[in-house]
């Protein structure tokens, strides 16, 4: 038993005179990966009775992302991957047409292969190879993350959608669909891969960490995450069953409450390594002291001497702290001065056409002049210009190019051609 493939205008003219019953996919959604054939007759469906169930002759539509599956008694004995019509034959052997899915369909073939008999339980089926987009999902458990820049173990949640693709659909039929189904959404039997999704999740997220990708910056990655998560599923989804994960998106990223302590307090340490900062905080940490003494129920007068003896008896620690700072506030600025002169000695630096590295104005071993600037040129009367006239004298560039009446180009007071005197 196999298909014959018909041409277009043919099957329509044989549906337009005799009213031939043609096997259609039924409806899908975006989530949908298997549907049952229906059949139609001038596009109306003329299911009654006898189902999906084709004979000798019939003809059936294959859409594109799309792959039908002829079965005889729950096993396949036909299939095709290539858009088109195609009539049913007794007589044929199993036509196979692969389209453009892998080669390995054809080893797949080879394992589920079905040589049946002409029957009257010849039924269709189509697999859906669209990317299944949008499948949710949520990390019930905190994930643990090491996390380099931290220094630290932290645990996260993550939510999001996840899309696969079929790229195997005998294998994807033969190992996911429920044998009695006549159509299949994936979320019907999602339970069991959203449990070893969240697996694969657990062992990518620990991967990134072994990589050295932040904690923070993990929302930012979902590509790299695809590829972590895919290689991870490779054998279990695409080997055993016939599927790939095709992109994962993370919607939102939550942090428990001592993985946010945890990063708060290395997120404020790093900035107290600036004393102007940590100057700051001491300042701030005095006003508000103040102004908590100044609003006290009890009266600003006693708010006032205790806090006063509370900063006799701190004073020594406060002081010593804002020394420090401004020690090391002037160490930093004094730093960022020697920067600074590096960088301004850097650009003055100039080279000499005797190869002597120079910064002032003539060259320290043949005394050569420093070149002006590409662009710029020095007048006799020692203005500095970018043009070809002088800016303060109105003197011509000396090195300007000029044109002869010869037509000859010259830069300098005589033409090269004819000796005639620049103008």
């Amino acid at each position: 038993m196999g298909l014959i493939k018909a041409a277009v205008d043919s099957v329509s003219g044989v549906l337009k005179d005799s009213w031939l019953e043609v096997i259609e996919p039924d409806s899908m959604s975006d989530t949908t990966v298997m549907v049952s054939g229906v059949k139609t007759k001038n596009g109306k469906s003329s299911n009654k009775g006898d189902g999906n169930i084709v004979s000798n002759g019939s003809v059936i539509h294959v859409y594109p992302n799309m792959m039908m599956l002829l079965m005889d008694n729950g096993k396949v004995v036909d299939f095709c991957a290539q858009e088109g019509y195609y009539e049913v034959s007794q007589s044929s052997a199993p036509s196979l047409f692969n389209g453009e899915l892998s080669e390995t369909l054809k080893d797949t073939w080879e394992r589920f292969k079905h040589g049946g008999a002409a029957s009257s339980s010849q039924k269709v089926y189509y697999i859906n190879l669209q990317e299944i987009k949008g499948i949710k999902f949520g990390t019930p458990n905190a994930i643990s993350y090491w996390d380099q820049k931290y220094d630290a173990e932290l645990f996260l949640r993550a939510h999001g959608t996840y899309s696969i693709k079929i790229t195997d659909p005998l294998k994807f039929y033969n190992e996911a669909i429920p044998r009695s189904a006549s159509r299949c959404d994936i979320k019907e039997i999602n339970a069991q891969y959203l449990d070893e999704f969240l697996g694969a999740l657990q062992s990518s997220v620990n991967q990134m960490s072994v990589d050295g990708i932040s904690i923070s910056h993990i929302g930012s990655k979902s590509l790299e995450l695809s590829k972590y998560m895919a290689k991870v599923l490779d054998e279990d989804w695409t080997e055993t069953r016939g599927m790939e994960i095709c992109s994962v998106g993370i919607a939102s990223i939550s942090y428990d409450d001592e993985s946010k302590r945890l990063i708060n307090m290395r997120n404020q340490g790093a900035m107290l390594k600036d004393a102007a900062i940590r100057e700051g905080y001491v300042q701030g940490n005095i006003s508000e002291g103040i102004k908590a003494a100044g609003s006290n129920t009890a009266g600003a007068a006693q708010a006032f001497m205790g806090m006063g003896m509370g900063m006799n008896m701190a004073g020594g620690f406060m002081n010593a702290a804002s020394q420090t700072n401004a020690q090391q506030m002037q160490m930093q600025a004094q730093q960022a001065q020697q920067m600074q002169a590096a960088q301004q000695q850097a650009a003055n630096t100039w080279k000499c056409s005797c190869g002597n590295e120079n910064t002032g104005n003539f060259c320290n071993n043949c005394g050569n002049k420093k070149p002006a600037p590409q662009g710029q040129w020095q007048c006799s009367c020692g203005n500095v210009n970018t043009g070809n006239f002088c800016n303060n004298c109105g003197a011509k560039n000396p090195n300007a190019s000029w044109k002869c009446s010869c037509g000859s180009e010259n830069t300098g007071n005589f033409c090269n051609n004819c000796g005639s005197k620049r103008p």
